[in-house]
This record gives C-alpha cells, sequence and structure tokens, in this order.
C-alpha cells in the first residue's frame, strides 16, 4: 500500500473511532436520547470527515515534498476511512436498545483500534503490546472524559 493511501485510512479510521465514540458517549450520558446520538454520528461522518480530509490535504501540501496525486489520493482516503467507519457505528443504535448499542459500538471500536495499532506496529518492528497500550488507553482518555463532560452538561439544563 502507498503512503499516501496508508496515511488516509489509518488517519481516518483512528479518527473515526476517537471521535465517534467519544461524541456517543457523551451524547448518550448527557442525553439518553437515540435520535440525537444517531444526529451526533450522522454530523460526525459527515461534517469531520470533510474536515479531517481537507486538514490531511492542507499538511500535505504544508510538508511540500508530495505530488498534487499523492496528496489527493490521502485526501480521498481519509474521507472515505473517516465517513463510511463513522457510518458503522448507526448500525448498532439503529438496531438495538441504546445502551445496549453503546457497548457494541465501544467493543467495535476499540477492537478496531487495537487490530489496526497491532497491524502498524507489526509493519514497523515495533512491541505491539506498546503500541496496542497507547492507543487503546488515549481512546479511552477520550471516552471518559466525554463521558463525564455529558453528565455534567445534563445538569445545566432543564
Amino acid at each position: 500500500m502507498n503512503d499516501s493511501l496508508r496515511t488516509g485510512i489509518t488517519f481516518g479510521l483512528t479518527s473515526a473511532v476517537i471521535t465517534t465514540l467519544g461524541l456517543m458517549v457523551g451524547l448518550h450520558s448527557g442525553t439518553h436520547s437515540k435520535v440525537i446520538v444517531l444526529g451526533g454520528i450522522l454530523t460526525i461522518a459527515i461534517a469531520d470527515a470533510f474536515s479531517d480530509a481537507l486538514g490531511i490535504h492542507v499538511s500535505k501540501e504544508a510538508e511540500n515534498v508530495h505530488t498534487v496525486k499523492q496528496i489527493w489520493v490521502a485526501t480521498v482516503a481519509t474521507f472515505l476511512a473517516k465517513f463510511l467507519f463513522a457510518l458503522t457505528f448507526a448500525v448498532p443504535v439503529l438496531l438495538l436498545p441504546l445502551s445496549t448499542a453503546i457497548l457494541v459500538s465501544l467493543v467495535w471500536g476499540m477492537s478496531t483500534l487495537a487490530i489496526l495499532s497491532y497491524a502498524m506496529a507489526r509493519s514497523q518492528g515495533e512491541a505491539p503490546w506498546k503500541i496496542v497500550g497507547e492507543h487503546i488507553l488515549i481512546a479511552l482518555f477520550v471516552i471518559g472524559i466525554t463521558h463525564w463532560v455529558g453528565d455534567w452538561a445534563s445538569t445545566l439544563g432543564g
């Protein structure tokens, strides 16, 4: 796989897992509304996928070492990976009770992140447990904070 494609896919998948799970957990703890959580997932899939793709695009342009084709491959790969993978989190929300859907999504997202991290560590000759552990720990930190923020936000309204 070429570097531009790998950049887009790994960035898009990682971002999809962390931002979508963070948003889902925060919205769930703050509202307990299936409609709001689903709306959040769709928002992440669209707005954040475009934002991440543009961020990769500008970042690659700023490096001033990539061809136009390499930049666009990374841009499109980032968008598609983020958009499509974020949408997978909508499936359990549509099919299951919300609390169960959140748990299923956590398992799905963390498993995907662990597998991606493991494959990346192996391809770089690094110790997989270290890379997987680091990435899972960061994701859990984000999820924990968003849960707390959702709980806090639920106390503000009427």
